[in-house]
Order: structure tokens, then C-alpha cells, then sequence
């Protein structure tokens, strides 16, 4: 009788549980039997180990082999299992030391010939080893750079089968002949999903910084829009822009991740995880160090925002933009269902899914950025009368998106058309990217220095009740933001997020707690509605809140609107004679 036992990794969701790869040989009918509640991707690895073992010049036991894997109770999936379990039957059959076997962890597929395939997920399943004490990890040759980014553990990358046994058995390493060149290596195919490529929108796309080809300097006019993406971007707060087509809010969206500081090395291994499950990392780059960007088509389902899936649920549109950006472009055309999915993420920074199969966690602190039109036909304007819509078909349109999810988002801006004068204006136009993205991570450093020692590293995280108990606003800072609590302007969690956006404020123009200029610009981002605070961080206070009041037309301060309830987030635009009509006025918290 021979015994022999090593480890591999079973993964759920993101989280990986070390599993015991125990392989036992006794006299008998030859009979291969896999225990341990394999899926059916693991039981078809009985034929694949058997003939890779074969052709691998090594001689396959004719006894009873059982081999089992332990904890039992815990479900097992995919063929990262092939290398251990074809390692443990060697081991049983003597062909390898089996106490060399004991403290190895090895993940990988096994293709017939015996070459290690690559699979999903090598990064999670190395942080669960080095978690559970192991220090030794076999993975497949092309996967070695992504498991080496765990620290503290030893990484052997093997091409074949031939060469591990070689290894273990402490003999001469064959030579593996290369791929012919100019092909795609064949191995990596086993890193990615079909139907996951960039075309699909639902993977992460890691951008170089300052990317030219993205500039934020390319969007023209825009002073409300671009400073609501800036202190977005340096307090990690969410954004609803609404304007017509063509006025630049994708162009917006895109350039946001660029602004954004790159991702700590922490924030890193937390992305590259979930990608690694979901098979989206870049080829040839083992870990993601920039802001992800994830724009799904408004036809997604609830699966695939926040994730789901036969059997054990994958990651979705939520978890892939993790510590980067969610675009939800023309986001009323979205299900009702998918977009209040995302309340419970993004409010607790993670995704729950229970299924039968078992219940997984994914991490989801993701920036939401939403892109609507005003109305259907997308020309319903103060400053035109070119919509055709009935005010009923607009009133629907705008219910779409509900009350509770605006609720959480920080800033809305109203995005204008652009004018001929700022399209054909020569000269210099807004600022780079990479002057904004400065500025960005000047603010950032200032909010982590005064958030050193607590568990939170952006103003959007900080709870309300630590705000107004350890960092205050200046003394009558907030009497107006206060006076929209008792009108009814502003629920509870709205003031909390104004004084959240002030703070942003504050730290992206210097100041060392808000004042009123900083409240103020924070509540005319979170309403909507113009206070006559200027537009631009650090702008003069006697500088034009939008150089577009002047050009609107001379009855839209007399707007017509009915309110649809203290707090809802919206008004029931009316039509009116006159050349102008209403618009929604965002009086919500």
C-alpha cells in the first residue's frame, strides 16, 4: 500500500480555502475513484492526470487509486487541481519522495501531453497558501510572475510535468522545446473567459498615466463638469452628470481613471485578484497598478453588475471596477432591478451573494460615474425649445432612476451643450490631465495625513458621525446647508455627504478645515442648484459661478417647477410658452 498527500487551492469567489490532495494505492482491480465534492471539471481530471502522467514518461499504477480531497465538505471546481493530484498519485506509487510532497502547494491544469496549462486565479489561491503558513508553491511556468507577487513565498514556474517530476526526483531538468514565435502561446489561453475582451466593456482597462490619447484638456468647455470630476476624483465621490447628447460626458467618464492616483500596492493586490478569478488581466502585465475602468452596456443584467453566475457566483461590473471607476452610461435605459442592486456596494463597499452553492464575498468600493439625457429625445433644455416630449413621458423617464440610489450620489451636474464660440476657440483650452491629476493626489495626501491611524483613506468613507464630532467645519460653515435639512432640501445622509464634498474641497484648494466659500460649492454640486460660488477650485470669489448664466435665456430664473416631494431629487419639468421652458430642479438630499 502506498500513501502520499499534497495541497492545492479551491477558491470561493475571491477567497481561497487550502485544500489536502491525499492520493492512496492499494491491491486490487486498477479503478481511479475522486472523492471530496468534486464539479464535473474536476471528475474529467481523473483522465486528463492519467494520460498526461503517461506521456510524461512516467508509469501509471495498475491498483486501486483513490484520491481524495479533504476538507470534504468544502466544494471544489476547475482544473487547478490536475498538478497536485497527478503529483500525489506519483508520490503513492513512489515514483516521487512523498515527503517532499507534504508542505507544496501546486495549482495547475494538465494537458494531455503533460504540459502545465495556466488557470484563473493563481493570485488569490498563492495570498490563501501564504496565509495558511505555506512557503512553497508550484504553479505553471507563465503564471510564476503573477504568484511571485506574494511575498514571504518560493515560486517554482513549470512548463511541463516532466520537468516537476525532475525537480521533486532531484534529477537533470529536460528541456521543454518553445512555441513557434509570432504565434499566441497556447497556454494563456487558460487566463481568460470567452466573451471577456475589452469589446464587452466589462473589463478592467488599464491605461498608462497621462495617456495622450485621453486627455483632459480634449474636453471643451465644461468648467462645472470637469471640477465635479476633480473633487470626484480626489474624495471618491459618486457623480451624476445630465445633459444632451454630445456635450462630453463619456469623454468625462473615460478620462477619470487618469486623474485618479495609481493604486497602492495593497489596492493592487486587490484588484489583480479579482481580475486574476475573472480572467481579465492585461497579457503581459502580472499585476494592475492603475484605476480600473468598467463600462457595461445599459442592457446588462443584475447578474452581470453585481455579479452572479451558475454554482458559485463571479464577479460582476461592481466587483471588476474595484478601487476604479463604474460608468453607467445612459443609465435610465438600465434595469430598474440592476441599478438598485448596486445600494447595498455602494454603500458597504462589497458584494453579497448567496447561493446554493455556497455564499461568496466580493470587494466593490468602486467610484459610480452616471450619464443620463434630460429626457428621451435628449434636447429638453432651458436654453431651446427643440424637445417634443409631453411632460409625462419626461416625468417617467426621469423616475427610472430612483430616489434612494441619487440619494447616494455625492455630486450632480448639469453638463450644457457646447457652444460654436468654445468648439472653434483657438489657443489654450482647460487644464491637462496630468495638471488635474496633481492636484488630485495633492488632495489625496492632505485627507490621508489628517486620516492617518484610522481605517479610512478617502473623505467619502469617513461616517457622518465622525465628521461632525472630530473634523468640524469652521463655526457657521454649515447654517445654509442646515436650513436645507429643516426645508427639507436635504435628508440626513445628504448633509453628511455635503459636508463629506466640502472637505474634498478644502483639502483640493488648501485649506485646513471648510469654510463657507467650501460648503457652498459642496452643496451647488450635491443639489444642483447654482449658489453663486465660482466653479473652480481656488477661484476668486467675485468670478462668475458658470460663464453659461449670463447666456441663458431671460425667463430661466423664472423656472417653472412642482416639486414631487421633500427630498425625492427631482421636480416635474413643465412645459411654457415663450421659447424656454422648465427644468428639473434637484432639490433632493
Amino acid at each position: 500500500m502506498g500513501f502520499a498527500r499534497t495541497c492545492s487551492v479551491a477558491l470561493v469567489g475571491v477567497e481561497g480555502v487550502v485544500v489536502e490532495v491525499q492520493a492512496d494505492l492499494e491491491p486490487g482491480i486498477a479503478a481511479f475513484t475522486l472523492v471530496g465534492l468534486p464539479d464535473k471539471s474536476l471528475t474529467e481530471s481523473r483522465d486528463r492526470v492519467r494520460a498526461a502522467v503517461v506521456n510524461s514518461g512516467a508509469s501509471w499504477p495498475q491498483k486501486k487509486l483513490t484520491v481524495g480531497l479533504s476538507p470534504a465538505s468544502v466544494p471544489k471546481g476547475g482544473s487547478g487541481f490536475d498538478l497536485a493530484v497527478a503529483s500525489a498519485v506519483l508520490g503513492a506509487s513512489e515514483r516521487i519522495d512523498p515527503r517532499v510532497l507534504a508542505d507544496i502547494v501546486m495549482i495547475g491544469e494538465l494537458g494531455l501531453d503533460g504540459r502545465v496549462r495556466p488557470v484563473r486565479g493563481i493570485l488569490p489561491a498563492v495570498l490563501a497558501a501564504a496565509d495558511a503558513g505555506y512557503v512553497q508553491v508550484v504553479v505553471p511556468e507563465c503564471a510564476a510572475a503573477e504568484a511571485s507577487l506574494v511575498p514571504g513565498v518560493s515560486v517554482l514556474g513549470v512548463r511541463s510535468l516532466r520537468q516537476l517530476i525532475a525537480v521533486l526526483a532531484d534529477e537533470p531538468v529536460p528541456e521543454e522545446e518553445p512555441d513557434e514565435r509570432g504565434r499566441p502561446d497556447p497556454l494563456s489561453a487558460g487566463l481568460r473567459l470567452p466573451g471577456t475582451g475589452e469589446a464587452t466593456g466589462l473589463c478592467g482597462i488599464a491605461v498608462p498615466e497621462h495617456d495622450r490619447g485621453h486627455d483632459l484638456g480634449d474636453v471643451v468647455g465644461q468648467l462645472s463638469a470637469r471640477t465635479a470630476m476633480e473633487v470626484a476624483a480626489a474624495g471618491g465621490h459618486h457623480v451624476f452628470l445630465q445633459g444632451p447628447p454630445g456635450a462630453g460626458k463619456t469623454m468625462l467618464a473615460e478620462r477619470m481613471p487618469l486623474i485618479m492616483p495609481r493604486l497602492t500596492r495593497q489596492e493592487s493586490l486587490e484588484v489583480t485578484a479579482i481580475h486574476s478569478v475573472a480572467g481579465l488581466l492585461p497579457p503581459g502585465k502580472p499585476m494592475v497598478d492603475v484605476a480600473p475602468y468598467c463600462a457595461p452596456h445599459h442592457s446588462a443584467t443584475m447578474q452581470s453588475l453585481v455579479g452572479g453566475g451558475k454554482g458559485l457566483a463571479r464577479p460582476g461590473a461592481a466587483s471588476l471596477s474595484h478601487r476604479g471607476v463604474l460608468f453607467l452610461d445612459e443609465a435610465p435605459e438600465f434595469s430598474g432591478f440592476a441599478l438598485d442592486a448596486l445600494r447595498q456596494p455602494l454603500e458597504a463597499g462589497h458584494v453579497v451573494i448567496a447561493r446554493s452553492a455556497g455564499v461568496v464575498r466580493f470587494p466593490a468600493k468602486f467610484l459610480m460615474v452616471l450619464a443620463a439625457n434630460p429626457c428621451p429625445c435628449g434636447r429638453f433644455s432651458t436654453t431651446n425649445d427643440f424637445c417634443e416630449c409631453p411632460p409625462s413621458v419626461i416625468r417617467r423617464y426621469q423616475a427610472r432612476l430612483s430616489g434612494p440610489l441619487l440619494d447616494r450620489v455625492d455630486l450632480r451636474v448639469d453638463v450644457e451643450p457646447v457652444t460654436r464660440a468654445e468648439l472653434t476657440a483657438r489657443g489654450a483650452r482647460g487644464e491637462s490631465t496630468k495638471t488635474v491629476a496633481d492636484r488630485v493626489l495633492a488632495g489625496r495626501e492632505r485627507a490621508a495625513e489628517r486620516l492617518k491611524g484610522t481605517p479610512w483613506h478617502t473623505n467619502s468613507e469617513v461616517p457622518g458621525r465622525e465628521l461632525r464630532g472630530r473634523w468640524q467645519a469652521r463655526a457657521g460653515a454649515m447654517d445654509e446647508a442646515e436650513r436645507g435639512l429643516e426645508r427639507g432640501l436635504l435628508t440626513a445622509r445628504g448633509l453628511d455627504r455635503v459636508l463629506r464634498v466640502a472637505w474634498t474641497v478644502a483639502d483640493l484648494s488648501g485649506h485646513d478645515r471648510p469654510d463657507a466659500g467650501d460648503v457652498a460649492l459642496a452643496l451647488q454640486l450635491r443639489t444642483g442648484i447654482q449658489r453663486g460660488v465660482p466653479m473652480a477650485i481656488g477661484a476668486p470669489a467675485g468670478q462668475p459661478s458658470n460663464a453659461r448664466l449670463a447666456s441663458r435665456c431671460p425667463g430661466s430664473s423664472n423656472r417653472v417647477t412642482r416639486s414631487a416631494g421633500a427630498g425625492s431629487g427631482r421636480s416635474v419639468p413643465r412645459k411654457r410658452s415663450g421659447g424656454c421652458t422648465g427644468t428639473w430642479a434637484s432639490h433632493g438630499g
